[in-house]
């Protein structure tokens, strides 16, 4: 079994991500086994911005589902399939570790629940075989980036074991400013010096700002109006590590506003 020293943040963008060839970060996704891990991992934990509950919760399922968590999309999208085994295992240790190390009076299990598409969708084009087994686990909207930073470094025992940790957001999400007329151009420019803020941060290991991005960042509440799709980046920093180094490693855009920046956080030795 071999070590993951990385933990790994990923833009996850519009389910469009799935079907459309024209997104830059579609390619990306595709090159993962060649250009950005290339062993195996031996199961997968995915923090995603899409299922956000009052307490951390865990699907432990035999095998996965594909959630159509959305509506308006071309037919296709929903034709499309992903499922991964479960890890019910790895389920019961997340658990147990965000009750001992993480200090959670609760965590709570979902014995049905399968992957939304802030999983499956990057899932798919990364392992399409949908041989490895995944565990999903819920972001808390109500709680802050240093909660789930912490909990971040409660999970770091799992890479020893061979699991890769990924938080699936989106560096810049709010809907309500979409730009439909450039469709992958240019950002606009609150989006970019927010997101130029957020890579100089991770680059530098500020990851303390990062943490306190509603006072430190530049547009914060129109980059999120709400959190949930920037704390899986939280819960991804903290499982590397303080000492981890920063590496982005994808930047595109859709619709001016929609950031697909991704970074890797590699743990020191």
């Amino acid at each position: 079994m071999e070590k993951v020293n990385q933990t790994f943040y990923l833009s996850h963008g519009s389910p469009r991500l799935s079907i459309d060839d024209t997104l830059e970060a579609r390619q990306f996704f595709k090159s993962w086994s060649e250009k950005v891990l290339q062993h195996k991992p031996k199961s997968i934990l995915i923090i995603s911005a899409h299922w956000d509950t009052e307490f951390p919760t865990v699907n432990t399922v035999l095998r996965n589902s594909t959630i159509y968590d959305f509506n308006g999309f071309p037919d296709p999208i929903y034709k499309l399939k992903y499922e991964a085994p479960g890890a019910i295992e790895l389920g019961k240790k997340v658990k147990e570790l965000l009750m001992g190390a993480g200090g959670m009076k609760r965590v709570d299990e979902d014995t049905e629940r399968g992957l939304d598409h802030g999983a499956w969708v990057p899932l798919m084009l990364m392992y399409p075989e949908a041989d490895i087994p995944v565990c999903q686990l819920s972001v808390q909207s109500s709680q802050s980036g240093t909660y789930h930073y912490n909990m971040g470094k409660a999970l770091a025992p799992l890479k020893e074991e061979g699991v890769l940790i990924i938080g699936s957001g989106s560096a810049t999400h709010n809907l309500k400013k979409l730009e439909f007329s450039i469709p992958n151009g240019s950002p606009v420019p609150w989006a970019l010096e927010f997101d130029h803020w957020l890579r100089d941060s991770l680059l530098q290991g500020r990851y303390g700002d990062v943490n306190e991005w509603e006072k430190k960042a530049p547009n914060a509440k129109m980059a999120h109006p709400w959190p949930e799709h920037f704390y899986p980046l939280h819960v991804a920093m903290g499982a590397a590590g303080d000492a981890a180094k920063a590496e982005q490693i994808h930047t595109s855009w859709q619709f001016g506003t929609v950031s697909y920046s991704s970074y890797s956080f590699t743990s020191s030795p």
